[in-house]
């Protein structure tokens, strides 16, 4: 998914364009344009609303950075949480690289691109490695921002003013943020950090399938609920697309999961934790807009429903599952009008979500 935004006749064309898995918020037509950090430890001058050259000639003033840390990018729209794109490298040499205790997870479970990287830290062993900081389900202030990671994103990005939005990996070394993109986030996890005996959730050569799946869960299940939700109270036939896209979306994974136990084979990947969340948002928040007929049809994919519930019953999947949480942040988000999916369910998502954090079962 791309976003382009509008260039006034003063800026230049620069835009910054998200992934898939990312939450930005709107920037005002109105606002300045953004601005490239090159790297953390460069600190960015006011850039006035002039010609793009006069912005090219002012826009960074270096300072003496410590030529350990490799420089990294953010992206910093007016009004708009930056995206920080620091990576974790194999050895001393990248600057960013894999330490026991250096980095911090700040998360909130309740967002789904929160809970993939919660989901895959837990299957990856990473409690003491990678300590999580747990934030709340609704965000405590403007644009979906949380109070508690302030300070990073200030010392992180000069004269920031936007929203502190999650998941951010934090550099204790530092006091500054590494990344908030999360499917880097999640990469990093699985190649730099994963515990022995515990799965490889990136196997080498499957790595462009994963990535796939994932845009096919964004696109075919994420998108076209709330596309068919939106569309479907107004008028009996609008939400049809979206709907047929959804079941369809749904079919192609009923069919690979009726035949083998993971959405890729024989073995737990990314590529399941992608599903799986997804199926979670479905059954969660996207139901209570669709009407019962939708939802019956949904429900009817039983091999699908219980590769879901046999995940969940796995405590690295339910540990993080708040749905309590999930509901008050869709509350707190959504104006729309709810449908007959509102008291309607396919999982029983609460009661894996006490049995995992009660650790009944060993991963």
């Amino acid at each position: 998914m791309s976003v382009t935004p509008q260039i006034g006749p003063h800026t230049p064309t620069t835009a910054v364009v998200p992934s898939a898995y990312e939450t930005t918020a709107a920037v005002p037509s109105s606002s300045p344009s953004t601005v490239v950090v090159p790297s953390a430890y460069e600190t960015t001058a006011a850039v006035p609303s002039a010609s793009p050259s006069t912005v090219a000639a002012a826009a960074t003033v270096p300072t003496v950075a410590p030529p350990a840390v490799p420089p990294s990018t953010v992206a910093v729209p007016a009004s708009a949480a930056p995206v920080f794109r620091g990576r974790i490298g194999r050895d001393v040499r990248s600057g960013h690289y894999a330490v026991p205790h250096r980095y911090r997870l700040h998360l909130s479970p309740a967002c789904p691109g929160c809970l993939r990287v919660a989901v895959t830290h837990a299957l990856l062993g990473l409690e003491e490695t990678v300590p999580l900081a747990l934030l709340p389900a609704v965000p405590d202030t403007p644009g979906s921002g949380y109070a508690a990671l302030r300070p990073l994103y200030e010392a992180s990005a000069h004269q920031y003013t936007g929203p502190a939005v999650a998941p951010v990996l934090s550099d204790g070394w530092t006091g500054r943020i590494v990344s908030t993109h999360a499917p880097d986030i999640l990469r990093d996890l699985a190649l730099r950090f994963r515990a022995p005996g515990r799965p490889d959730l990136l196997p080498e050569g499957r790595e462009a399938e994963i990535d796939a799946l994932g845009e096919l869960c964004e696109r075919g299940i994420d998108r076209a609920a709330q596309r068919a939700g939106e569309l479907g109270l107004d008028e009996a036939t609008a939400h049809r697309g979206p709907l047929d896209e959804l079941l369809a979306t749904l079919g192609g994974l009923e069919r690979r999961l009726g035949r083998q136990a993971y959405v890729l084979g024989d073995g737990l990947t990314a590529a399941d934790v992608h599903v799986w969340v997804s199926l979670v948002q479905l059954d969660t928040v996207h139901r209570r807009h669709l009407d019962a007929g939708a939802l019956h049809r949904i429900a009817g994919h039983t091999a699908l429903w219980s590769y879901a519930r046999r995940l969940a019953a796995r405590p690295a999947f339910a540990r993080h599952l708040d749905i309590d949480g999930i509901a008050a942040r869709h509350r707190a988000h959504c104006g729309g009008r709810e449908a007959a999916g509102a008291a309607m369910g396919v999982v029983d998502w609460a009661a894996y979500g006490r049995e995992g954090r009660d650790g009944r079962r060993a991963d």
